[in-house]
């Protein structure tokens, strides 16, 4: 086995702010593989939401707004788990490499292996309650040339998909992975907001792999690409839903639309969010939750099943990821402006410099 390099590039948060937190250096230490962990040679990584939401400080409790009016400074409080970050922070919820050292307690016929890291792990204590984590936030993740994460959440992958569209995979299709378990979605008409995004076109393609009628809720000028991952209709993302037309609602955006999209569930449907980009507090009116018997899901813990389903979806060639444009990672600062105009469909990746094991 080739020695590792002591010195890796990549960038790292230092601050609440705009993407001038971000800053780029070429001599952060490489990780050490403590027991229990493996060390990653990053080959591609992607832009998710949550990244850019911790650096400008959206998850704060004293924001309000949607994710594109904040403005001012931020609480420390202000991670997705409502805890300060610890900075400097390497980022990047998504990661595809090769394994290419071991900790203690490691099988080293593990070194080599093509791998996925899981974008959120949990854990239960002792006392019997939990612990979340989300890669690139409670620790370090994918925005640089090494990473480390603990071994079972690190998951070896067979495929012909190439390292940046399994980048796409881990946070965005895990989270809509979640949504469709969470509110047990199968072969009925679902409602899904946002579907041009990353967790949205994700949702798009797995909710019509389980046999659902999809209608995507979209811009015009996306309609033609979000119907090729398989959606039956689409819906404007200023009109209206019909009411009293949908199973099940899949919210990503939130905001003034919500009091529509509990409208437009049958009686006894189910609504699911794991996401509030056009803001985070909406009103409703109660009658309409208890008077149409609806089911509300909050959709943020995943159990480890739904990565390890996720992989195994992949594996048997029923999913490619859409790929809307690909970026150096040295670039991520463009790569979060192009993300931020929200003229894109599916993913936008990163490929890591030098990243071949």
């Amino acid at each position: 086995m080739s020695t590792l390099p002591t010195r890796m590039s990549g960038f790292v948060l230092t601050g609440h702010g705009g993407p001038e937190m971000l800053e780029w250096r070429e001599d952060l230490p490489v990780p050490q593989a403590e027991a229990g962990e493996v060390v990653i040679k990053v080959a591609a990584s992607a832009v998710n939401n949550t990244d850019i939401n911790t650096r400008i400080g959206w998850y704060s409790r004293d924001v309000t707004t949607a994710t594109d009016a904040v403005t001012g400074t931020v609480d420390s409080a202000a991670s997705w788990s409502g805890a300060a970050l610890n900075l400097p922070l390497i980022q990047g919820a998504d990661c595809c490499g090769h394994i290419v050292a071991v900790g203690a307690g490691i099988d080293a016929a593990r070194i080599g292996e093509r791998v996925l890291v899981r974008a959120m792990s949990s854990r239960t204590r002792a006392d019997g309650t939990m612990t979340i984590a989300t890669f690139g936030s409670e620790c370090n993740g994918g925005f640089a040339q090494f990473t480390k994460a603990p071994s079972h959440d690190a998951l070896a992958v067979q495929s012909d998909l190439s390292d940046i569209e399994l980048a796409a995979l881990p946070c965005a299709f895990s989270t809509a992975e979640g949504m469709l378990q969470r509110a047990a979605v199968q072969a009925e008409n679902v409602l899904i907001t946002g579907a041009s995004g990353g967790v949205g076109a994700a949702a798009v393609q797995l909710a019509h792999l389980r046999g659902a009628r999809v209608t995507a809720v979209t811009q015009g000028s996306k309609a033609e690409a979000v119907m090729a991952l398989g959606a039956h209709a689409t819906l404007d993302r200023d009109a209206v839903p019909p009411a009293d037309s949908f199973d099940v609602v899949l919210d990503l955006v939130g905001g003034p639309a919500f009091p529509a999209l509990l409208d437009g569930l049958k009686a006894g449907g189910r609504y699911v969010t794991s996401g509030a980009i056009a803001g985070p507090i909406v009103p409703l009116d109660l009658r309409t939750l208890y008077l149409k018997d609806l089911t509300l899901f909050g959709s943020t813990h995943q159990p480890d099943n739904i990565f390890e389903d996720l992989i195994r979806i992949v594996e048997r060639g029923a999913l490619r990821p859409a790929i809307a444009a690909t970026y150096r990672l040295r670039d991520l600062p463009a790569a979060q402006a192009a993300f931020a105009a929200k003229t894109h469909v599916g993913k936008i990746c990163l490929t890591v410099a030098g990243a071949a094991p």
